[in-house]
């Protein structure tokens, strides 16, 4: 297939474990939950979840597995991070093709945070595809829409994006951290919009 090298999987596996560990830290942040189950639900080897953490405490940002400083923990996230391969593409009605299909996804960024607290306009629509379904989705671009700039962001990244998903008046978000991440990196208006939702899952801006 001729688009299929446009959205895969990315090659980049260094700092896949932080990821891991940190999106399981903060969506986890109002639970007592041990090193151990950190890196379990992470699926990372404990030896480097406690080496990972423990320099984490030692920043400051982590009491054992408490969060202390939310806002830092995702700018640390934000630096260490692997971006999503992402393909642009124009859908005459992505929410009505979301709604219908049967494909795994986790809508993120505008549309993600206009169902979860409404303070954007969702002008786009971006969404995590699971890595094993990349054939599926470019099946339906070829089909039912363009190519090139448009009004949807197909995101595919470690499968483990999906962890603790959501589903918001039927559609499929990512967790809330995730979701936080994805707005700050996007930048502008997004930024107040992921501050809010620190202030509101976390407890402090």
């Amino acid at each position: 297939m001729y688009f299929m090298a446009l959205l895969e999987e990315p090659s980049q596996k260094r700092g896949l474990g932080k990821e891991r560990i940190l999106r399981v830290l903060l969506t986890e942040d109002n639970q007592e939950i041990t090193k151990y189950r950190v890196a379990q639900l992470a699926d990372v080897t404990e030896e480097w979840c406690r080496e990972y953490t423990d320099r984490l405490e030692n920043q400051g940002l982590l009491q054992d597995t408490k969060v202390l400083e939310p806002l830092e923990l995702y700018r640390e996230w934000q630096e260490i991070r692997i971006k999503p391969d992402q393909l642009t593409v124009s859908l005459q009605q992505p929410m009505r093709l979301l709604e219908e299909t049967s494909l795994k996804y986790g809508l993120t960024t505008y549309q993600g945070e206009n169902l979860r607290q409404g303070l954007l306009f969702p002008s786009t629509t971006d969404f995590y595809v699971s890595p094993g379904q990349t054939s599926d989705w470019l099946n339906i671009v070829e089909e039912k829409g363009l190519l090139g700039g448009g009004n949807t962001r197909i995101r595919v990244l470690d499968s483990h994006v999906f962890y603790n998903e959501q589903v918001i008046d039927g559609f499929s978000t990512v967790s809330v951290p995730q979701l936080i991440l994805d707005l700050l990196d996007e930048g502008g208006p997004c930024t107040e919009a992921a501050q809010k939702l620190i202030q509101d899952f976390h407890g402090e801006a």
